[in-house]
């Protein structure tokens, strides 16, 4: 559900440097309202560095990050108000069960919580008989929705999502595939990164490959597949007779294993 706005977030010029290490050159791209864009890239390519330069989490050397018409640098605490974040790895306090952590964070973002309103949130993530149980105690599935549910308690504009559906079972991650696109519908996006070609190709709308810290490549993920279906590399890289997204990115990144 795509409106006339221009864009939900839009970088430009992104470059990140650690030392002499330039982590990211001249990185852009935009996520529409009401959109999943995914962000892909092998390891060390550049887009964990990008991710955390829009959560506000590092500095970077130059460019501009606008968030919902908020500069990230001139208004950081707007631009993060307009986002959720859920990151691969998370944990909170351990002492806490489902429902303190629930009550904790929306005090925290000042969105009122009533008993009903909890036990919907509850049902909607279908963790009603495990509210008194401890974050560490449930499976990562059940992590991952409560994570998810935190992320977006102040319904956020944007909502970024790093590897979210790493280690989920295929019930637990076309779940979390159906959230996303639950948020879309409400006109409101999400910035997705994935090592998984799949999940890319079945819930993004648009995606940005990223490789030794520039954007290499943007389009839909079936625009992308056209493109280099018969490009020499591509087919070459092809081990199904069917060129696939993964062939088109593993062309694109080159075939050596990343650490």
């Amino acid at each position: 559900m795509i409106t006339d706005d221009p864009y939900i977030l839009k970088v430009e010029g992104l470059h990140i440097n650690y030392g002499n290490f330039k982590a990211v050159q001249n990185v852009g791209f935009d996520v529409l309202p009401g959109e999943i864009f995914g962000l892909l890239g092998p390891n060390g390519a550049g887009k964990t560095s990008t991710l955390s330069a829009i959560e506000g989490l590092i500095k970077f050397q130059s460019g501009t990050i606008i968030v919902d018409g908020q500069d990230a640098l001139e208004k950081p605490l707007h631009a993060r108000a307009a986002m959720g974040v859920q990151l691969q790895s998370t944990s909170f306090q351990p002492e806490l069960n489902v429902e303190q952590i629930l009550q904790l964070f929306a005090g925290i973002y000042g969105v009122p919580l009533s008993k009903e309103k909890l036990r919907g949130i509850l049902q909607d993530i279908q963790l009603e008989d495990a509210a008194h149980k401890k974050f560490g105690q449930l499976s990562g599935g059940q992590q991952q929705r409560v994570s998810l549910v935190i992320a977006t308690i102040h319904n956020p504009r944007l909502v970024l999502l790093d590897e979210p559906t790493t280690g989920l079972d295929p019930q637990s991650r076309r779940q979390l595939w159906e959230r996303m696109e639950a948020i879309r519908e409400k006109g409101h996006s999400v910035l997705l990164t994935t090592h998984s070609m799949e999940e890319a190709e079945a819930v993004c709308d648009r995606m940005a490959i990223i490789d030794h810290g520039q954007v290499i490549a943007i389009d839909t993920p079936q625009a992308l597949i056209d493109k280099h279906r018969h490009d020499p590399e591509v087919i070459a890289v092809s081990r199904r007779g069917k060129i696939t997204l993964e062939d088109v990115f593993i062309a694109l990144t080159g075939r050596a294993v990343r650490a």
